[in-house]
């Protein structure tokens, strides 16, 4: 499989997941808040992260699209990704309440699951970053190989 194709699956995974549950936090707001509210990590923050949070997805998604933005937008993934991890570790570690304050199908999943659906989406998120440097690279050598001017100071 080339490259470029797996980047964009990679890329679609993310938007799909990203709206996905940016959605389904908007369209059960309420619902979304009472959740963030009950844990007892978030329950101080919990609005601002109920209105944040959605919003923030939906920023990573035009990141992903946009394809000079591709790469900043891997990597945020991954950072969300990475927090939505450790959160799951965290109340999984230190407290007895479990809430779920996931989006849609994805608030079907077990905690177990849940850490292997993200362990995947990380993976991918790498995945896609290490791909996306070495052909970003590989576009840079090859426009300064066409343009051996660029870049000369003697």
């Amino acid at each position: 499989m080339k490259r470029n194709t797996i980047i964009e699956i990679v890329i679609i995974l993310y938007a799909i997941l990203f709206l996905y549950t940016g959605i389904s936090k908007i369209i059960d707001y309420s619902v979304f808040r009472e959740q963030l509210a009950t844990s007892p990590i978030l329950a101080p923050i919990a609005k601002p992260v109920a209105v944040l949070l959605p919003w923030s997805e939906f920023s990573v998604v035009i990141l992903l699209i946009i394809p000079r933005w591709r790469l900043k937008g891997l990597y945020t993934s991954l950072l969300l990704m990475l927090a939505f991890t450790l959160y799951i570790i965290a109340i999984l570690s230190f407290s007895e309440h479990l809430p779920c304050s996931c989006g849609g199908v994805i608030s079907m999943l077990s905690w177990k699951q849940h850490l292997f659906f993200n362990g995947a989406f990380i993976s991918l998120a790498v995945w896609g970053i290490l791909l996306e440097r070495r052909f970003k690279k590989e576009q840079r050598d090859a426009w300064k190989s066409a343009n051996p001017a660029v870049g000369y100071s003697g």
